[in-house]
């Protein structure tokens, strides 16, 4: 049991950090980005060509993958979300936004799954089958090194979020935004930029996913619907719920393929969170006044 629980808390870290980009998007600009998984998948091939062509260790394919997604995201928000945000600028949930970003994810999907096949891929790194062993328990390395890597990047988000500028005006804006643009913020700007932050946080997971994770186009809907459940039960909207949401559902999914088939274990997992539902809707830190 002892090793389930590790094992869930090391793949919960992953997780939360996939929601945390989720959640940060929603929380500013109470739009839901339903390609969430499919740009997760994008980031994973990022990291896998930089390892494969140019010869990078995984990590050291950072460099390349949080620049790019947070570009991606940027403009993806600038050239597609924004346009139909501002259509429905008085609409508290757009719904339009949540269409399109479906329909990019189905565009973006089926446009690699025609460009690399549908192949399942890997990559063999110097520690893809190095263990741990400490009080009786063994764990894999590299989701040790993902562990890790999603804790540092949390504590830099934390960071930016409370100690910058940037920051300070991107809270403001998911907190009133027709105050803060009174303020002399820039909305439109603040919103691509954390949407960018969002795909930035997105490629970090991916990153740190790819090492003990085989790859392949469709992997995004797996991982995207664990990053919704995980936004609801965390409270939508809230960063600490997120992460929370995120360590939670790994050590239930972990802890269930003790007792379930390894394959049974995700309809474990929904079933309970349908269970915690019905007892408390707004999730564990949403207020059932927010939205």
């Amino acid at each position: 049991m002892s090793q389930a629980i590790v094992h869930g808390i090391l793949m919960g870290s992953v997780y939360g950090l996939i929601a945390l980009g989720l959640t940060l998007i929603f929380g500013i600009m109470k739009v839901i980005n339903f390609g969430h998984g499919t740009f997760l998948m994008i980031a994973m091939f990022l990291s896998y060509f930089g390892v494969t062509t140019l010869g990078l260790h995984p990590y050291i394919s950072l460099i390349i993958v949080v620049p790019a997604m947070f570009v991606i995201g940027y403009a993806c928000n600038h050239f597609l979300v924004q346009p139909v945000l501002n259509k429905e600028a008085d609409v508290r949930e757009p719904v339009g936004a949540l269409l399109l970003t479906a329909a990019v994810s189905i565009a973006l999907e089926n446009g690699i799954l025609a460009s690399v096949g549908g192949d399942y891929r890997t990559i063999k790194t110097s520690f893809s089958d190095a263990t741990v062993s400490f009080f009786g328990i063994h764990e894999g390395l590299s989701r040790i090194y993902a562990f890790v890597l999603c804790i540092i990047v949390t504590i830099i988000f934390y960071l930016v979020m409370n100690k910058t500028e940037i920051g300070r005006q991107i809270r403001a804006v998911g907190q009133d935004r027709s105050a803060a643009k009174l303020m002399g913020i820039n909305v439109g700007r603040t919103f691509n930029i954390a949407f960018g932050l969002g795909m930035a946080l997105l490629g970090t997971a991916g990153v740190a996913l790819l090492p003990f994770n085989q790859l392949y186009p469709t992997i995004g809907g797996l991982f995207g619907t664990t990053a919704f459940v995980t936004v609801v039960l965390g409270g939508l909207g809230s960063i600490p719920g997120a992460l929370i949401g995120g360590l939670l559902i790994g050590v239930v999914e972990s802890v269930a393929t003790v007792f379930v088939a390894q394959t049974l274990a995700p309809a474990f997992v929904l079933f309970g969170f349908l269970i915690f539902l019905t007892i408390r809707p707004s999730g564990l830190f949403g207020s059932p006044h927010d939205w």
